[in-house]
């Protein structure tokens, strides 16, 4: 095959896209430099671009890069001043590269995701720099996602590595007193990304939330694919902790949800709900993939929060029709689900589960929608179950109130039209107008 610069190119994008965590790593965690890892490996990429179009596409482009990468951090640390930390610094990365053959060089990446999600950076700054060094988003995309400027993006990103290295933050693997809570930390990090992509979309090619989901907020840019950065990072850990129950759950959860993209948006890009989506779009190689995952967890006989999740999304992908789903089961699993977060959003989705169980559950919905509704002011999912309950039980007049309130709180412009037309087909003398 003929050498061309596109070849190059796209060659080096891919790597640095899919082993840009593991090179990243394999730089930093000798050092716990987290400046030095990206200036070299960015050296390293460059110098790509110019040898490999000279010299041909090297068999293994990653070994190639962390070699090279591991020689231009070296040379940027002699020609820095010669401080203790950098002389400390110059020996380990001169010994590793004297002495590792890069092909046999270990995954470092799971220290380097607890770094990224360390608790002494805030929440934002964990999916930043996570979204940075093992995704290996560039910051303008970062930003974009975040609907943030570039220059705040870059200082947060600029920030959060400081403080890596001034607190002295640890490239390791935490002992197993916080190993739980890390963990934790870790999966909800991933989901968070996740959850932006989701909520960010407005036409159907992007994602985009069905009315009553939990936990989204976003806007109306739809930017990179964060539901795809987050399933690939989901599976970087599947990888690294094959015997981690939750870390199966989280990735079973996000496929089985990013299964239905295809049918959450008609060609005129309106949302389309849940019961209405034509579930022969969905994809079912991404919902067998979820199911083997939900499978592989639950045998380990460890439940938690991101396998019981996943349990509820596997009954929507799993009914044929919308009224096939085996609401009951979903209640139970809501009731499994409130005992380990008993928080008002989950109460929120047991009572969407309720409202279609069967008799009765209207009113009982609607009883604990109102029970909740002080915790819930300002969820714009509230006022969307609300309002659709209302109109189920012929209570007109507070479901367009109900809708309008929604419509006010909706993130994305998709949210807004699909809302003001479910206000609009209410009852001649309810109607408030589309707007």
């Amino acid at each position: 095959m003929t050498t061309t610069p596109d070849l190059v190119a796209s060659t080096l994008t891919r790597v640095m896209h899919t082993d840009r965590g593991r090179i990243l790593s394999a730089l930093a965690s000798p050092t716990g430099d987290f400046q030095l890892a990206e200036e070299a490996l960015q050296e390293a990429g460059e110098a790509a671009l110019l040898h490999w179009a000279r010299a041909d596409i090297p068999q293994n482009p990653m070994a190639w890069l962390i070699r090279v990468a591991f020689r231009k951090a070296i040379d940027r640390l002699r020609s820095a001043s010669r401080d203790s930390r950098k002389a400390a610094a110059l020996a380990v990365l001169a010994r590793d590269e004297a002495e590792d053959d890069p092909e046999d060089i270990p995954d470092e990446r799971l220290r380097l995701m607890f770094t990224c999600c360390h608790p002494a950076l805030d929440h934002k700054s964990q999916v930043a720099l996570t979204l940075r060094t093992l995704g290996g988003l560039t910051t303008t995309e970062i930003s974009r996602a975040f609907l943030d400027s570039e220059a705040t993006m870059g200082q947060r990103l600029s920030r959060a590595r400081a403080k890596i290295a001034t607190a002295g933050i640890p490239f390791a693997i935490p002992g197993p007193d916080l190993w739980a809570e890390r963990l934790e930390s870790l999966l909800t990090v991933i989901y968070l990304i996740f959850n932006q992509g989701y909520s960010a979309a407005t036409h159907p090619e992007a994602t985009g939330p069905d009315t009553l989901d939990p936990d989204v907020s976003g806007g109306d840019q739809p930017g990179v694919d964060l539901c795809a950065e987050a399933i690939f990072l989901g599976r970087i850990l599947a990888g690294l902790l094959p015997q981690e129950p939750e870390v199966l759950g989280l990735v079973s959860l996000m496929l089985s949800t990013h299964a239905r993209r295809p049918a959450r948006f008609d060609a005129a890009g309106a949302m389309v709900p849940l019961d209405q989506q034509d579930r022969g779009r969905w994809d079912r190689e991404m919902i067998a993939q979820a199911l083997a995952a939900l499978d592989h967890a639950i045998v380990r006989l460890a439940p938690g929060p991101f396998q019981i999740k996943a349990a509820i999304s596997a009954l929507h992908v799993q009914a044929h029709f919308h009224a096939m789903t085996d609401w009951q089961q979903m209640i139970l699993l809501y009731d499994a689900l409130l005992r380990l977060e008993p928080s008002p959003v989950v109460r929120l989705n047991r009572a969407v589960a309720l409202a279609e169980a069967g008799a009765g559950g209207i009113e009982a919905a609607l009883a604990e929608l109102r029970a909740i509704a002080p915790q819930l002011a300002t969820y714009q999912p509230f006022y969307a179950a609300l309002a659709d309950f209302l109109a189920r039980s012929g209570n007109g007049d507070e479901a367009s109130a109900a809708y309008g309130r929604a419509i006010a709180l909706s993130a994305t412009a998709a949210e807004r039209v699909f809302l003001a037309e479910r206000r609009y087909c209410l009852p001649d003398g309810q109607k408030k107008g589309r707007a």
